[in-house]
């Protein structure tokens, strides 16, 4: 795949340690529009690690992380999401006891202005608008081509798979350059799995720039344009997805050879 513009992220010369511990040294990943690059590696790679580096969980101790060709630093989560970054993690921090809707807008909820009369003077308050909330809610599901039967649904009568699903459907009310899915199959059927791999391609169709993080390799050779592997927190191999066999990432992976 030939990418005319410049990737929308780009992160190079990454170092980071802990302790004694080098997680990451001199790490290298960029991602363009359009493009669905799947970032595997063995226990203790060093993926999730670059991923929270990505997320602004956690601070390089050297490297440049550049958002479209400019030079941006992130200090935490919220300046990850203020820069157009959005990280799927693991646990999808979702309030099982709220509905789908409540669960996208946590936080970030839709208002509108309403009159109020008191003690005989109009008064312009704000209410929150649920309405404009479902609206858009079943605007972003149906973009993902969701299977939740109603946004009203609360999220504990939900399957694993559609709990992934409203996930990453709350990293759209952003509107993010880059989203991150860190392990977003682990643990599913072979139906929701085939489901959230329904969503990354709707993800790369929008346009964004998906890093998906996984071990299973059938999902990374499903959806992924790329596939680049990090071995003991190194660069260890490149891959165009749709040509590279699966013995030759495998290699990459666990160090027979080096590309």
């Amino acid at each position: 795949m030939t990418h005319p513009e410049g990737p929308v992220l780009c992160v190079r010369g990454i170092d980071k340690s802990f302790g004694h511990v080098e997680a990451l040294t001199d790490v290298f990943l960029e991602v363009h529009r359009h493009e669905v690059v799947a970032l595997v590696g063995d226990n203790a790679a060093g993926k999730s690690t670059l991923a929270k580096i990505i997320a602004g969980v956690l601070q390089p101790d050297a490297g440049l992380i550049e958002l479209d060709g400019q030079p941006v630093t992130i200090p935490s989560a919220a300046a990850a999401h203020a820069l157009g970054i959005a990280t799927v993690f693991q646990d999808l921090a979702l309030c099982e006891n709220l509905d789908v809707v409540d669960n996208l807008f946590l936080g970030r909820e839709l208002h509108r202005h309403r009159r109020s009369w008191l003690r005989g003077d109009q008064r312009r308050t704000l209410a929150v608008d649920d309405a404009a909330m479902e609206d858009e809610a079943r605007e972003i599901l149906t973009a993902l081509t969701s299977r939740i039967p109603s946004v009203r649904t609360p999220v504990h009568g939900l399957s694993a798979g559609q709990r992934q699903t409203v996930a990453i459907a709350r990293t759209l009310l952003g509107r993010p350059r880059v989203v991150v899915l860190d392990e977003p199959t682990a643990s599913l059927s072979v139906a929701q799995t085939a489901e959230v791999l329904t969503h990354v391609d709707s993800l790369r169709e929008l346009g964004h720039a998906v890093i998906l993080i996984s071990h299973n390799m059938a999902d990374v050779r499903a959806v992924a344009d790329r596939i680049e592997v990090l071995r003991h927190g190194r660069n260890n191999g490149s891959f165009v997805a749709s040509r590279a066999s699966h013995e030759e990432i495998l290699a990459a992976i666990t160090g027979v050879t080096r590309r």
